[in-house]
């Protein structure tokens, strides 16, 4: 959590502020300030020419003129264990978070946390479309996109705000809402948590010790989570039975076991929170109908004769690559995996890929394809599963796309879950996706 004494919004009227970061959240921060009456000073590590505001340069001077704010709201992106946010701090400085500001005005009582390595943007997602199809006025956003407090994102009051906190929002909290949620824990972002996975680790289950929170609702699947059980005294776990006890999550129309439990978890947190008909399987049916799935999350974006190309483009980590391929049971499946190198270990994906029963192709992909395939390669394989797994080393997705729709005729899958973010080739996990979509569509004209 933030070094400085809690603080609110309010607090920030007509105090000296500077805003750095200047992206989503950054402009969100922006608009907030001016309702308050207060024009920040704006700084950002790169800034853009188009920016409608003066933007300094932190290496340029920007840096030097935060050290003569009160308070200086940073962004997400920037990681608290730099060491010019240190130097801030040593200055007397408050580095905050929009959203820890926001949640000291809020207080514990109407707000759902979900984190979580994966799972939590869709966990979000049904946990809002639940509640708005039970009738009450919702609020869901978070590090899903909208912003809680931004004036044109909510400009009214909510019975309930259902918000996604990454492990960065997390250590901007002074206190937390009543009930949060873990859906998973696997390394991942360590760059920003001081190139350390315990550090990472510890910094995402601090929700769950806030100031505030009663119950933590946790995937009692997972087991990283599990193997902190004795850290995590305030837990309410969802097992295996009550996963796949969750029939009415059938009209949210999503695949695999994964989102099963996603869907429990949502449950689980509105049984916690006192809502309800969340005890109504019926009612909780009726509410979970004309769900729309997240852009990117095992959509199916379309086919060619029998071969079903999806998209899972947001799938950067090893464990929504491993649920990825397990939705799809006894299938033929070309996976198209890699992009920018996080230094994550990928001996996990490879051992389930070499012992998974059904046929799997795998297409690495630049700029890490070649440590999954070192991973896979050093992979003892049980002999009877050898035919069932085959490796390819492709040049650009769009040579991996062809090749996988070779491979996957006549009645398999072609996947795209990269298991590694998108940067560096592609400008986000959209363009990828989009990109995906363009090299199904010379298929099918090629075909």
């Amino acid at each position: 959590m933030p070094s400085s004494p809690p603080a609110r919004w309010s607090d920030l009227a007509g105090a000296p502020v500077g805003i750095w970061g200047f992206g989503v959240e950054g402009r969100a921060n922006l608009r907030k300030l001016r309702s308050l009456g207060t024009e920040p000073l704006v700084v950002d590590d790169e800034p853009s020419r188009e920016d409608e505001v003066p933007v300094l340069a932190t290496a340029d001077g920007g840096l030097e003129a935060l050290y003569g704010c009160r308070f200086v709201l940073k962004s997400p992106g920037i990681s608290r264990y730099r060491a010019d946010v240190g130097e801030l701090e040593r200055r007397g400085v408050a580095v905050v978070g929009g959203l820890g500001l926001w949640m000291e005005e809020m207080g514990p009582g109407r707000v759902l946390m979900v984190t979580g390595t994966k799972g939590k943007s869709t966990t979000v997602s049904i946990m809002g479309h639940l509640l708005k199809g039970l009738g009450y006025r919702t609020f869901v956003g978070g590090n899903l996109g909208m912003v809680p407090y931004d004036p044109e994102a909510a400009p009214g009051d909510f019975d309930w705000w259902v918000i996604e906190t990454s492990s960065y929002q997390v250590l901007d909290l002074w206190s937390g809402p009543r009930i949060v949620a873990v859906t998973s824990l696997s390394p991942d972002h360590l760059n920003w948590h001081a190139d350390r996975v315990d550090r990472y680790f510890a910094d995402k289950l601090s929700l769950c010790e806030l100031p505030g929170v009663a119950v933590a609702v946790l995937n009692g699947c997972d087991a990283e989570l599990r193997e902190r059980q004795p850290l995590l005294p305030r837990a309410r776990w969802v097992g295996q039975d009550e996963a796949r006890g969750t029939g009415w999550s059938d009209a949210l129309g999503l695949r695999g076991e994964h989102n099963r439990m996603n869907a429990a978890i949502a449950r689980a947190c509105l049984l916690e929170a006192g809502v309800p008909e969340a005890a109504d399987s019926q009612t909780m049916e009726r509410a979970a109908g004309e769900f729309v799935p997240l852009p990117s999350r095992l959509q199916t974006i379309g086919r060619i004769g029998d071969v079903e190309f999806v998209d899972d483009s947001l799938s950067t980590n090893v464990l929504p690559t491993i649920a990825a391929l397990d939705s799809f049971g006894g299938r033929r499946v070309a996976l198209l995996v890699g992009g920018f190198d996080r230094g994550i270990d990928y001996g996990p994906l490879a051992e389930y890929l070499c012992r998974r029963p059904a046929p799997v192709h795998v297409m690495t992909l630049p700029d890490n394809g070649w440590r999954i395939r070192a991973a896979l390669c050093s992979q003892s394989l049980p002999s009877p599963l050898t035919l069932t797994l085959a490796l390819t080393e492709s040049k650009s997705l769009e040579d991996g796309v062809r090749d996988a729709f070779a491979w996957a005729r006549p009645d398999g899958v072609v996947l795209l879950s990269p298991a590694a973010p998108s940067f560096g080739r592609f400008a986000d996990y959209r363009d990828r996706a989009n990109a995906f979509r363009r090299a199904m569509k010379e298929c099918a004209a090629n075909s």
